[in-house]
């Protein structure tokens, strides 16, 4: 019988580089929040592993064990046919390669299978709190999780369809030595009260993701100057940035708004948790 899961976008609502270990890993504190937009999939076990694709961001995705889905189902023992229907943009800054992963582990957990403590964090630093699927505080290279109550955040994602390579954006960043986040987040009430919190902290990617993709600058202008936006910030190392609002209604009226001048951008109104 084929398990069906849901693999949803992972959204940093800040990112503060902290800090570089010996070893290169980047030390990080992030607020991450999770959309009701995703890829889904379907495992079937089988004797063979196998990877089908559909979707609209299906092109380009590896079908072998280059992916980290083909890793992750192997790192616990199990084989068949996963059937991925890609509606994320890979490589975008939004976790999807990891969200995908994240799914089918908690997919075979309950199933019965067992995960092993360290396999996680080995196929990436998202991994983790992509697992947890909801609201988290992360920190360390991504092994450290507290849950985080949020209200529900209207928000708008927005990709002007460029690959940010990772590497790049690290190594464009001026300081890997600054502040985190406070010691303690307060309990949001509103989306008003998360929205001035989070006037305060910053994404510290922005900026050198900025440099390797001009196109940035475009989609956080369009953002901000959307009509009842609240505030706009791109999220992990790109190129996918976010703005929040009021209401769910702004957040489609922006969408129709910047849709109509960027037909060839992907643009998507969520619910952020």
């Amino acid at each position: 019988m084929a398990i069906e899961v849901f693999a949803p976008a992972k959204i940093n609502l800040t990112l503060h580089v902290t800090g570089q270990r010996a070893d290169g890993y980047h030390l990080l504190d992030s607020l991450v929040a999770f959309a009701d937009l995703g890829d889904g999939l379907q495992l079937t076990a089988g004797p063979e592993m196998r990877i089908d694709l559909s979707g609209p961001f299906a092109a380009g995705v590896p079908q072998d064990a280059r992916n980290l889905i083909w890793q992750a189902a192997q790192g616990v023992g199990w084989s068949g046919a996963i059937e991925l229907n890609k509606q994320l943009p890979h490589g975008a800054g939004i976790g999807g390669g990891s969200s995908d992963a994240a799914a089918v582990l908690n997919a075979l957990t309950a199933e019965g299978l067992t995960v092993p403590t360290d396999l996680p964090l080995s196929l990436g630093a998202d991994l983790p709190v992509c697992m947890v699927a909801r609201a988290a505080r992360m920190q360390g290279i991504g092994e450290l999780l507290t849950p985080i109550e949020l209200p529900e955040l209207p928000a708008l994602l927005v990709n002007p369809g460029c690959h940010v390579p990772t590497g790049a954006v690290f190594s464009g960043l001026q300081s890997r030595d600054n502040a985190p986040m406070p010691d303690e987040i307060p309990p949001f009430k509103s989306v008003s009260d998360c929205y001035f919190w989070l006037a305060d902290q910053r994404n510290d990617l922005e900026e050198p993701a900025r440099v390797a993709a001009p196109e940035i600058d475009r989609v956080l202008s369009d953002l901000g100057a959307s009509k009842g936006a609240l505030l706009a910030r791109m999220s992990g190392s790109g190129a996918t940035c976010f703005a929040l609002y009021p209401t769910l209604k702004a957040a489609h009226m922006a969408a129709y708004e910047i849709g109509a001048e960027h037909p060839d951008w992907w643009i998507r109104a969520v619910t952020l948790r």
